[in-house]
């Protein structure tokens, strides 16, 4: 070796050594949950502010698209599905971004065969091969169908691998960026978030038309995840969870492939930290040059926390989900063309359905608020209200029972979660609530959440600034962890609002009739899902009802002006997901939910549980009990979603009761709702894939 090639041989050897140096050092600081700081403040790099200019207009939106940010090849199939299979079978294009090369130790081994010798390019290539089995099966087609692979130019220099396959007007583009997950000097991708400087390099795999790696910095790829939904205008954009649950690792619940303290994969919650911070950017810069704002909305999905808590998908869900992972394991037997191998063989056959881990077996929300929320104006028009392009937005009906929304006006406040509630006060002024996304810095910096409340001024007038609430917590590690609002008005001019805590309780802040708002309080009880059902009974009293993880939890004020308490329902069976409540005249209420993996909802009061065989779903149940002349209690109302994922309404508990469904096949974005008025008044809203709310009008007596 000469001279010339020695220097250059020894800069690198230390810039390698300075670099694993940098990593150890660290280590303490980033072996918890992804996303912490990582690095004393004063580490952190100077970043762009993270708040997306209020928009005045939205962009016009033809056509929907479904943007998906993986960590890895399969992080779809397992926490994604069902909706992205029901999105694409309703025709909506799916554009995929797999953010790590997903090579892990590079083995690929089926069950019960010998260990084979590493190979990380090809396992990488292997799983590429497994993710196009699935799509094509998706798509109708035979799973070796030859798919159309390029290289895709993106920002910074950086190529990447892209796949296009389409079938009858429906289409699926996978793009694999394929970041290593284990670069030189130890550096992941929680490193690449977290720490000033990082270099990561990428991953090309076996027989890729990539022939030249890419290095990422931080910035690097944030700019790429936004020119990739410049590029493709999202309307609909999935990311993994951005703040997991922290979760004990003992004998009892072991660690298993989660990172230590969290019920997550370590790579899961630094890609959807990167997916909501390259949001916020493109809908920064994309209103500022446009003038108008991107339309889209956002669902984050939970990962490993699919195996801490009761499984909640029928079996006929499961099984449609299994169909496509077992496509993806695919088979050393099989012969599709592809030299590098047929699939990730570990989730090949029935392992997805045998694994105790149970992945398969729940599809959760980190944010199961209902999309939109809709109240009344005065004159009687219906008004909803969302999350649109990473701020808030109202929708007002054209007119009173028109059953069609206007333009989008835009709120500001983002970036903000798909996680907002609205209540009409007593003097019917309108007061939001939502889920802010304060800090998303990386890199030392700061990474916070917040929840803010905007409010009229005077019934269907002006909005206020935006006021911040906070987080029961004050650690900002705690308080990233706050879920969805959920909040109730109550006669006495009160606005209680309610929120799960990082450890998993309940916790609520009350406004006062002036508008003032009073301190935290925690609730005494045990641990509960996010998703929190609040409502009032016939005396006016706050009730409060979520899912724990052997009975459903309960809160509820003695009298209309006391406090909320814990106040325990007996007998209840598990809950498989989030309850609905209704108030029974004798002044409890009834609730509607799911045993685990079940598909008929029960219905429980009274001491009885009644099954609603006909209402065959997933998802939660809302229920809701219609007024009858002279202030009796109507039949109950129910509103859902069936095994394929279509809005469905069903009028009564008796057994001939039939659900409805609409006339046109509407598949929800998240949770839908329904407003409900004197007899049979009812309006079903929702969010459509092309980010555009809808109302139905279900009628009991004949099929919408």
């Amino acid at each position: 070796m000469n001279s010339r090639s020695a220097a250059p041989a020894a800069t690198r050897r230390q810039a390698l050594a300075a670099l694993a140096a940098l990593t150890a050092a660290t280590a303490a600081t980033t072996a918890g949950c992804s996303g912490s700081s990582g690095a004393s403040p004063t580490s952190a790099v100077p970043v762009r502010p993270l708040s997306p200019r209020p928009a005045e207009s939205f962009a016009n939106t033809e056509n929907a698209l479904l943007l998906q940010i993986l960590a890895h090849p399969d992080d779809d199939l397992y926490f994604m599905n069902p909706d992205a299979e029901h999105m694409l079978t309703a025709g909506v294009p799916v554009v995929c971004v797999y953010v790590t090369a997903g090579e892990a130790a590079g083995i690929n081994r089926e069950a019960g065969t010998p260990r084979p010798a590493a190979d990380k390019a090809g396992y990488s290539a292997a799983r590429h091969q497994g993710l196009r089995q699935a799509y094509a099966q998706l798509l109708g087609l035979d799973k070796f169908t030859r798919w159309r692979r390029s290289v895709l130019e993106l920002s910074g220099g950086v190529t990447a691998e892209t796949n296009v396959l389409g079938n009858g007007g429906r289409s699926v583009r996978l793009i694999f960026l394929n970041i290593a997950m284990l670069s030189a000097g130890n550096v992941r991708i929680p490193q690449l978030w977290n720490l000033p400087g990082i270099l990561m390099r990428t991953l090309i795999a076996a027989d890729s038309p990539v022939r030249t790696p890419s290095t990422y910095r931080h910035q690097t790829l944030v700019d790429v995840l936004a020119g990739i939904m410049d590029r493709y205008r999202p309307t609909v954009i999935h990311t993994l969870d951005p703040d997991p649950d922290f979760q004990v690792h003992d004998a009892t619940h072991p660690r298993d492939n989660d990172q230590p303290g969290c019920s997550d994969h370590r790579d899961h919650t630094p890609v959807a930290l990167f997916a909501w911070k390259a949001i916020a950017q493109w809908a920064d810069d994309a209103a500022g040059r446009e003038k108008r704002a991107p339309r889209f909305t956002v669902t984050s999905f939970r990962g490993y926390y699919n195996q801490r808590w009761p499984h909640n998908l029928p079996p006929a869900v499961v099984e449609q989900k299994a169909r496509a992972v077992a496509a993806y394991g695919g088979s050393p037997q099989w012969n599709c063309g592809n030299v590098a191998g047929c699939g990730d063989y570990g989730q090949g056959g029935t392992r997805p359905l045998t694994n105790r881990k149970g992945w398969i077996r729940s599809t959760h929300y980190r944010y199961p608020s209902a999309l939109p929320t809709p109240l009344t104006d005065p004159d009687g028009r219906l008004v909803a209200y969302g999350a649109l392009g990473a701020q808030a937005v109202r929708w007002r009906e054209t007119a009173p029972g028109s059953g069609r929304f206007g333009a989008p006006q835009g709120l500001g406040g983002g970036p903000l979660a798909p996680a907002l509630t609205a209540v009409r006060d007593t003097r019917g002024r309108h007061v939001l609530i939502a889920l802010r996304f304060s800090a998303l810095d990386g890199q030392g910096g700061a990474n916070t959440r917040e929840l803010v409340a905007l409010e009229q001024r005077t019934p269907g007038g002006p909005f206020r600034a935006w006021t911040g609430l906070g987080t029961p917590d004050s650690d900002p590690e705690h308080g990233r962890r706050v879920g969805c609002p959920a909040a109730v008005a109550t006669p006495d001019g009160r606005v209680h609002l309610f929120v799960r805590t990082a450890d998993k309780g309940l916790a609520t802040r009350i406004r006062d009739a002036n508008g003032a708002w009073g301190p935290w309080q925690r609730l005494d009880g045990g641990e509960i899902q996010d998703g929190l059902t609040v409502l009032l009974d016939r005396q006016a009293r706050v009730h409060v009802v979520a899912a724990g993880r052997d009975t459903v939890h309960h809160w509820a004020q003695d009298q209309p002006d006391g406090p909320v308490a814990l106040r325990p329902l007996a007998d209840l069976p598990r809950p498989g997901e989030q309850p609905g409540a209704v108030p029974s005249p004798d002044g409890s209420i009834a609730l509607v939910y799911r045993p685990p993996a079940g598909a008929v909802p029960y219905l429980h009061g009274g001491g009885t549980s009644v099954p609603l065989r006909h209402f065959e779903s997933y998802g939660p149940v809302t229920a809701h009990a219609l007024a009858a002349s002279g202030g009796r209690q109507g039949p109950l109302l129910l509103l859902g979603r069936d095994l394929n994922g279509e809005v469905q309404v069903q009028y009564g508990t008796k057994p001939a009761a039939k659900p409805l469904r609409p006339t046109s096949r509407l598949v929800p974005v998240g949770t839908p709702t329904l407003l409900a008025g004197e007899g049979e008044q009812v309006r079903v809203v929702g969010m459509s894939p092309a980010a555009a709310p809808w109302i139905w009008r279900p009628r009991a007596t004949s099929r919408a």
